[in-house]
């Protein structure tokens, strides 16, 4: 039985035109599918209209506890409830979920050696029964990226790396594709041309580029994702245009990251 676990970007997100259009592809895909995805930027814009400071370190917001209040009403209240309304007038029978919802997602408070992230939260463990459960029925999830620790403390976790944990945890089950879509065409050699694209990156290659500073920045956790993913069981990892999903599953666009 076939999974398709896609990760939406912020970029999309924040876009109303793009978002739309994604959701009409996304709806349409066959199969059993769970949607991730980020918060974009409506987070921050609130923050800063409340007076509230944000604090990024390598793309990462530190997670105080003002933060988090607004965080967990942004994602899993206002993005993660608008595209579940989107997707119903879609057709699409969807149910949106933090990690805390049904104990979905278990995580725990990111220790640091030099860097206090606040209440940004690590994956532990995924509820695969509720979510298999939920699939088996013909549910649609949308994932935010709230997550908790079990212990009534709601956390604030990277959205690729869940799209990766419930991948990886659900290919047991499922045949499983994991697609990393956003804003970007794939890989690029050149991050200023859409048109470089890598088709297909493996491990030596990836370590190659890395050290050329082809790939730096945002690409590096999102692609030790895709690579933790391969190893551990998902059948299909692709990056690419969020615009392009259909081809992007059928593996005729974005890159291909392969283990060989």
């Amino acid at each position: 039985m076939e999974l398709s676990i896609i990760k939406i970007g912020g970029n999309i997100i924040d876009d109303e035109t793009k978002l739309a259009a994604f959701l009409d592809t996304f709806a349409a895909v066959k199969g059993k599918k769970i949607l991730v995805h980020g918060g974009g930027k409506l987070a921050t814009r609130v923050a800063e209209g409340l007076g509230i400071r944000q604090q990024m370190i390598d793309g990462r917001r530190i997670t105080d506890a003002e933060t988090l209040k607004i965080v967990a009403m942004v994602y899993a209240g206002t993005i993660n409830k608008n595209i579940v309304a989107q997707l119903q007038a879609r057709g699409c029978d969807a149910i949106g979920l933090s990690g805390a919802d049904g104990n979905a997602i278990l995580a725990h408070k990111r220790v640091h050696p030099t860097i206090d992230y606040g209440y940004v939260g690590d994956v532990d463990a995924i509820n695969s029964s509720l979510l298999t459960s939920l699939l088996l029925l013909d549910k649609t999830l949308v994932f935010s990226p709230i997550t908790h620790d079990g212990k009534g403390q709601l956390l604030n976790t990277n959205a690729d790396t869940i799209a990766q944990e419930i991948a990886r945890e659900l290919s047991a089950i499922f045949e499983t594709s994991l697609v990393y879509s956003f804003e970007k065409s794939g890989v690029l050699m050149n991050a200023e041309d859409d048109n470089s694209v890598i088709p297909r990156i493996n491990a030596a290659a990836y370590q190659e580029l890395k050290e050329q500073q082809v790939i730096f920045a945002g690409m590096i956790p999102k692609l030790d994702n895709a690579f933790t993913a391969l190893r551990s069981g998902v059948g299909k990892v692709i990056i690419g245009r969020a615009e392009e999903l259909p081809q992007l599953l059928a593996g005729a666009s974005g890159t291909t990251i392969v283990n060989e």
